[in-house]
């Protein structure tokens, strides 16, 4: 962003979706055709007639998820409740954190979590739909990519709750009225008019106080915050691994943002369990060089500076005949209420729309009105 670093962090998948974050990372590995058979007939108790049609008909090591849907009915029906739930489960994590392009299949070699029903829940299912997501997300700014995978909703809902004036939303119910369900629920689709050409601009505009830093805080009722979402490491899922870098976000946690350590090199990862198990000492080292804000966007000196000089903080190319440099902004503390920075942020845009000058009469009343909201 124009103003640092933000992540999709493991306390938003936490939160966003109630999945569990703790639990141990699982590698199925890939499955020929005849080994998908194979799960097909033990574990989804279907005959070898039926799994090697429905598998040679996805042309490889595929189920389709209309076809396990039948299954679920089917096994339900005859009270067959192991087959159902593995049915319905794969089903479930196919459609929804393991989504790929095909948004029509499942991998078989995902039947192998849940062979033992009672086993599964000991894994970081969490940790497994982020790594997905930010998989797919290392994809999607290629001119090339035209579809993400993985499971958007996370992505859509991270953006209504952090940036409350981009983009359309319609929303179920207010926080304060919440009854523990996952907080995703709060949101619902609303068609947007705007293209990637009119967001840009509006991207290269926000400011901090555009930002809700800490939008679950009315939310640690039903989920705690968990010292392991500043972990920093390498997560894994499968052969997939990726690095997770929350002192990359710190004020996502309520800490001022520092100049961060150098990108981990996953590649050269080895013990990534025993890190993941020994967290502790990584939480140490993210928090132990930083301080608690007392502004929600608080920043250490030189962090923009640094920021400006390594990044790329607009999306926008500057015009030919500009200077290729962005100057480094500086911004104010704004309103510390969330609501307050919202009317903020819309009167600002307003006036930026309009190109109001604040000497200009007519525009008077709506000045003192964002003065007035940034004093709260």
């Amino acid at each position: 962003m124009p103003f640092g670093e933000m992540s999709i962090t493991l306390d938003d998948v936490a939160c966003l979706l109630h999945l569990p974050i703790r639990g141990i990372f699982r590698s199925p590995q890939d499955v020929t055709e005849e080994l998908a058979v194979e799960l097909a007939v033990d574990y989804l108790g279907v005959s070898q007639g039926q799994a090697q049609s429905h598998v040679r008909s996805c042309r490889g090591s595929y189920y389709k998820l209309e076809w396990l849907y039948d299954i679920f009915v089917h096994h339900r029906a005859a009270s067959s409740w192991a087959y159902a739930i593995r049915a319905y489960l794969l089903m479930l994590v196919g459609s929804i954190i393991f989504a790929d392009k095909t948004f029509t299949l499942v991998e078989a070699r995902y039947l192998l979590l849940f062979r033992d029903l009672d086993g599964c829940s000991g894994y970081s299912w969490g940790a497994a739909a982020l790594v997905t997501l930010y998989r797919y997300l290392g994809d999607a700014p290629m001119y090339s990519c035209k579809q993400l995978g993985g499971y958007p909703t996370l992505l859509q809902c991270w953006i209504h709750e952090y940036f409350p004036t981009v983009g359309k939303r319609g929303e179920n119910w207010n926080p304060a009225g919440n009854c523990g369900l996952p907080r995703a629920m709060r949101w619902s689709y609303r068609q947007g008019v705007l293209k990637v050409d009119d967001l840009r601009p509006i991207l290269d505009e926000l400011t901090p106080t555009d930002v809700i830093w800490r939008p679950f805080e009315d939310h640690r009722a039903w989920r705690v915050f968990d010292e392991i979402c500043l972990y920093r490491g390498c997560l894994k899922w499968g052969e997939t691994v990726v690095p997770y870098l929350p002192d990359r976000c710190l004020r996502q946690f309520g800490y001022r943002q520092y100049v961060p350590s150098p990108p981990l090199d996953c590649m050269m990862a080895t013990n990534i369990d025993v890190d993941w198990i020994s967290y502790h000492q990584s939480v140490v080292a993210v928090i132990g060089s930083s301080t608690v804000a007392t502004t929600p966007s608080e920043v250490e000196d030189g962090y923009l500076e640094w920021y400006y000089r390594v990044s790329h903080p607009r999306l926008v190319p500057p015009h030919r005949d500009a200077p290729r440099d962005v100057p480094v902004p500086v911004y104010g503390a704004g309103p510390s209420d969330p609501d307050w920075a919202r009317v903020s942020t819309l009167i600002r845009r307003y006036l930026r729309q309009v190109n109001a000058e604040e000497e200009d009469s007519q525009f008077s009343d709506l000045f003192e009105a964002l003065h007035i909201s940034r004093s709260h």
